[in-house]
């Protein structure tokens, strides 16, 4: 007789099941925020801190195909949906806040190779393991308002603010990932000839790579904290400056699309990351 028990490490649901268990949380919180919605809304009828499907349905529409607020421009009579969505709120503040976003990722990548050396190279690791170490000790927030005087409420703040929030603690994780891989396998590249760039970059960083990747998935959430953070403060566009718009007005029929909005493109983000590891490395397993 199968054994159904949770508590069992052996057991192997089948595919149906899983896929099943895998919904099953989904369902919970959509049915009791449709039972919230319906008994506040039996309350009052204008009730919007819990939109129903009528209010989020327009406030998606809005967001989707109406321009922000402070845009100049009128779509005409005739604009197909597609122009619509070009110049809508959503369009604008995904833009903005991915251009961000996506020039932390991109100066991440000189983190990892100094984290490579770190962990590899005792000169580098002397020179800078301790004061990463401390700088990482430091709230990243708290230097807001430095990064604010240095560089402005433009752009390059809110980059920085992500780079230095999410820096540190991925050369840490990306040092230790260095330093476990075995001493035999460097001392044998060196026996086969190999120099120190060899070791470094053919045997040691390709090791490790698929664990960095997996680091990297792990602090997107960080990333779009530090940018929400400087968004809601100081900007003009983003969509974290869109949500503190909104919750100005009670807008909640907009603030909950552009909330599943942002968890949908981390989670798409992290699905291919997560496919590129997969492609790249397949001898490696999580």
């Amino acid at each position: 007789m199968a054994n159904f028990s949770p508590f069992d490490i052996q057991a192997r649901p089948n595919r149906l099941m899983t896929q099943g268990l895998s919904c099953l949380l989904f369902f919970v919180c959509v049915g009791l925020y449709m039972q919230t919605s319906i008994s506040r809304h039996r309350e009052n009828v204008e009730d919007r801190v819990v939109p129903n499907a009528r209010q989020l349905a327009l406030g998606i529409h809005s967001s989707v195909l109406e321009p922000a607020e402070e845009d100049d421009y009128v779509a005409p009579d005739n604009a197909s949906k597609w122009e619509r969505f070009h110049h809508s709120m959503i369009w604008k503040d995904t833009v903005s806040s991915g251009r961000r976003f996506f020039i932390s990722l991109f100066l991440l990548i000189p983190v990892v190779l100094l984290a490579l050396h770190i962990g590899l190279f005792p000169w580098f690791g002397a020179g800078f393991l301790r004061f990463v170490l401390f700088f990482d000790k430091i709230v990243a927030l708290s230097l807001l308002p430095i990064l604010f005087i240095v560089f402005g409420i433009d752009e390059w703040s809110k980059i920085a603010l992500i780079v230095i929030g999410v820096a540190p603690t991925m050369i840490l994780d990306v040092t230790q990932m260095v330093k476990a891989v075995p001493q035999e396998q460097i001392v044998k590249a060196f026996t086969l000839d190999a120099n120190n760039f060899d070791v470094a970059y053919r045997v040691v960083f390709r090791q490790v790579l698929p664990q960095v990747i997996n680091s990297l998935r792990l602090n997107l959430k960080p990333m779009m904290l530090f940018l929400f953070a400087g968004e809601m403060i100081a900007a003009s566009d983003g969509l974290a400056y869109r949500i503190a718009i909104m919750r100005r007005h009670m807008g909640m029929d907009v603030i909950l699309p552009y909330v599943l909005w942002v968890a949908f493109l981390l989670f798409l983000i992290d699905l291919s990351l997560r496919v590129l590891n997969r492609r790249l490395h397949p001898w490696f397993q999580v």
